[in-house]
């Protein structure tokens, strides 16, 4: 949807997780594409999906329970494919690597930073020893070269006196101190992709602000490829180039990020951004009708129809399918599509 090179493309992703109670479709169908240097925001709310993809990504869901375009596939669909590539290596699948290749990958080419620091970062060992540890396994430095990488990180990351706090332990940090060395473990092995996982929802504004535009130095820096998970279309608009919304396992509405709030089209992404106007000004919320989809008892039809305003009759009934509406901007809509039809008759 862009004219950069490709560095990842995702194709009909398609996750799914074996319970109890039956076969849950977290991911259904997911396609989009990430651009060198470049910014896609994957919005919505939670449940929906977000995380799952990240996670699918880097191939860190544990199987069973997670299914993964599996013989559970109805017949006709696509294969789901996840290509990595990058100016200087070849193009992979990930689903199609063994686990020790994946390794190579996970911390190499891609790299994933999480919600929760405190929960990804190791209580017991320094900080500093855990980026030395990253640097060691994806580059050729070892003992102090290493060292002196993960101090040259750390200082990059803004944080005062890296070399003292090399020798302290996550819980002497702050969150959003901690977040910065997940940040610097994570670069220190230039990836061409960084997952960022809702990297600024467990910190205060001014910390947001901070992390938010030390993703985009770095990406100014070496050309990163960011995906931004995120909840929030305030942060999407401020960090992102381009946005896609998620909505009970499926992609609704993708865009370049300058095309909203002025030009949303599916009613779920247009209710998003009444929310979001809602808060900036400070006016009491009002919450989007009916309740989100049970995950294994999706609706018929768009699964957005049962809270939808705008509903026609084949929404109930027919799935619509992801269409580019115009240049660069894809809307999976009955109304887009009858609008879009209209127009152009």
């Amino acid at each position: 949807m862009d004219d950069d090179p490709t560095i990842l493309s995702v194709r009909n992703l398609r996750t799914y997780f074996a319970t109890s109670a039956g076969l849950v479709k977290a991911v259904d169908g997911l396609s989009f594409n990430i651009g060198r240097g470049r910014t896609f925001a994957l919005v919505g709310e939670s449940g929906c999906g977000k995380t799952v993809t990240a996670y699918s990504i880097m191939r860190l869901l544990p199987s069973p329970p997670a299914i993964i375009d599996s013989d559970k596939r109805p017949s006709g669909l696509a294969p789901s494919k996840i290509v990595l590539a990058g100016p200087d290596e070849q193009a992979v699948n990930v689903l199609d690597l063994s686990e020790s290749q994946m390794r190579k990958i996970r911390g190499g080419r891609m790299a994933m930073i999480f919600q929760e620091p405190a929960a990804a970062l190791n209580p017991v060992i320094t900080c500093g020893r855990q980026i030395v540890e990253a640097i060691e396994l994806h580059r050729d430095g070892r003992g102090w070269a290493a060292k002196d990488v993960a101090i040259d990180m750390l200082a990059r990351m803004g944080m005062s006196d890296p070399a003292m706090r090399m020798r302290q332990y996550p819980h002497q940090l702050s969150g959003g101190m901690r977040q910065r060395v997940l940040l610097a473990m994570a670069l220190s092995s230039r990836p061409r992709l960084l997952i960022a996982d809702e990297p600024t929802s467990a910190l205060d504004v001014v910390s947001q602000a901070q992390i938010l535009a030390l993703l985009r130095q770095e990406q100014a820096r070496d050309g990163l490829s960011i995906l931004l998970i995120t909840h929030d279309l305030a942060v999407a608009a401020q960090a992102a180039d381009d946005v896609g919304v998620m909505y009970a396992s499926k992609l609704v509405e993708s865009c370049d990020v300058r095309t909203l709030p002025a030009g949303a089209l599916h009613p779920y992404t247009q209710a998003l951004l009444a929310l979001a106007e809602r808060r900036r000004e400070k006016s009491p919320l009002k919450t989007i009708a009916g309740a989100a989809c049970d995950p294994l008892n999706h609706p018929p039809g768009c699964k957005f129809h049962p809270r939808c305003g705008h509903m026609l009759k084949r929404c109930a009934t027919q799935e619509p399918e992801m269409r580019e509406v115009s240049k660069g901007h894809w809307c999976a809509c009955w109304l887009c599509e009858k609008q879009h039809n209209d127009h152009r008759d």
